[in-house]
């Protein structure tokens, strides 16, 4: 019974009861101690700083590499159109634009439609470059008027087809204006009256046949004009005196013009024999008698008779 009831055996047990729960703390601390220590590896990984990472200090130097290598193979490329464009001149562009309309006539079309129509001093202007590219064919010196012409023929042809070109330009219907239409045959006779006269008639027919064609058109024109203002636009505007002195310098051969202008100004001065109406003061014949009977311009005496 004593052996039964000592006491001994459970302070034993107590006491290593006691001690396995005292001791039981120490995986905890260690527990703690190793989540301390990767907490701290964890906040010694995060300040890092993210310039300063290798990974990123990798990517910067392969990126510093290509940019260097792109640049060191550089190669050639064609210009874009803008800067194409800046180095051409007038004469290049128009040659390009015209190449462009021939390959694609619907593109004529439109620039033909969307360009503004020519003032009459443009197209003067475009007849004196080919006037002058004309004057500067010419050999120098003395030469013989077969060397003369197989020189300069190239550019007289390229000037007469112009004028032929633009010429129907101001004429009625397309130009309603007779004033307009008036300046540009002035202006496009003038050039003409420039051109050399050839003894041969095989080098002169060029000359002759644009005086007919202006003829005509100056004709064209004035008939036009008479039928709006019965003849005084034209005598008004001394129209009359600036075509006979085209037909005095052309030696007759605006034929076709000045009998058209005698026709309108008959409604102004009336027809030849009408009286005191057609002389001016002094007894001297109207420019309607000088223009009919062809001899505008004349001598006219001066003092008693």
């Amino acid at each position: 019974m004593n052996v039964l009831l000592s006491p001994q055996p459970p302070t034993a047990f107590a006491h290593q009861h006691d001690f396995n729960r005292r001791s039981s703390p120490r995986p905890m601390a260690s527990y703690s101690a190793n989540r301390k220590r990767k907490a701290e590896d964890d906040g010694d990984e995060m300040s890092v700083s993210p310039t300063t990472s290798p990974a990123i200090q990798s990517r910067q130097l392969a990126s510093r590499q290509s940019k260097k290598l792109r640049a060191n193979d550089i190669t050639g490329r064609p210009l874009s159109l803008p800067r194409l464009l800046e180095t051409l001149d007038v004469t290049q562009l128009r040659t390009v634009l015209q190449t462009i309309c021939e390959r694609q006539p619907e593109i004529g079309e439109e620039v033909v439609k969307s360009a503004p129509r020519p003032s009459v001093e443009c197209a003067l202007q475009v007849l004196k470059e080919y006037r002058d590219r004309f004057e500067e064919a010419k050999p120098y010196g003395e030469s013989s008027s077969d060397y003369t012409y197989h020189r300069v023929k190239q550019p007289l042809i390229a000037l007469l087809d112009a004028l032929a070109d633009f010429t129907p330009q101001y004429l009625p219907p397309i130009e309603t204006i007779a004033n307009v239409s008036l300046q540009y045959l002035d202006g496009a006779t003038r050039i003409i009256h420039s051109l050399p006269d050839w003894d041969s008639q095989s080098y002169r027919h060029h000359k002759d046949n644009i005086y007919d064609e202006l003829s005509k058109a100056w004709a064209l024109v004035i008939n036009e004009a008479s039928k709006k203002g019965a003849g005084f636009i034209l005598h008004q505007g001394g129209w009359d005196q600036v075509l006979a002195k085209h037909n005095q310098q052309s030696n007759g051969r605006l034929g076709a013009a000045i009998s058209a202008m005698t026709a309108s100004l008959g409604w102004v001065g009336g027809g030849q024999g009408s009286g005191p109406s057609n002389s001016m003061p002094g007894g001297q014949p109207s420019i309607l008698d000088q223009l009919m009977a062809g001899n505008f311009g004349s001598p006219v005496r001066v003092g008693p008779r």
